[in-house]
């Protein structure tokens, strides 16, 4: 097997070489081999970037996705555990969701304050009946 370097991994990956850094720093990425200081990575290593960016891009923190990995190399079984953590984060989403909306319906019932003065706008934007 072919092993890259970390501008290759970056690039492929399409992420920045400071990225793969960082992803090895908290542990997400094991160290890789070096060669003259530099790293080297065996091409699995895409395989586990593009798991850590979609975890990401559902709302996973670093060490909510250490603790998936970390999952696979002891005797729990994956599946069990991506659905514990999936739950946990769906369960966020929709109290995020339920957040946003009733931010929205504040912004809408306030948004057409039409008020002159300071104090009087204040008072209605705190009040149940704005204008």
């Amino acid at each position: 097997m072919k092993e890259l370097t970390i501008s290759e991994v970056a690039q492929r990956a399409g992420i920045r070489a400071s990225a793969i850094r960082y992803y090895e720093s908290v542990q997400l990425l094991p160290a890789p081999r070096r060669v003259s200081g530099q790293r080297r990575y065996d091409e699995d290593v895409l395989r586990r970037l593009a798991v850590i960016q979609l975890a990401q891009r559902v709302g996973f923190t670093v060490a909510e996705i250490r603790s998936f990995f970390e999952s696979m190399q002891t005797n729990t079984p994956t599946p069990s555990q991506w659905q514990q953590l999936a739950q946990q984060k769906l369960a966020e989403v929709e109290s995020l969701m339920q957040r946003a909306a009733e931010m929205k319906q504040l912004l809408l019932q306030r948004m057409d304050c039409n008020c002159m003065e300071l104090e009087e706008c204040m008072d209605c934007l705190l009040s149940e009946n704005c204008c």
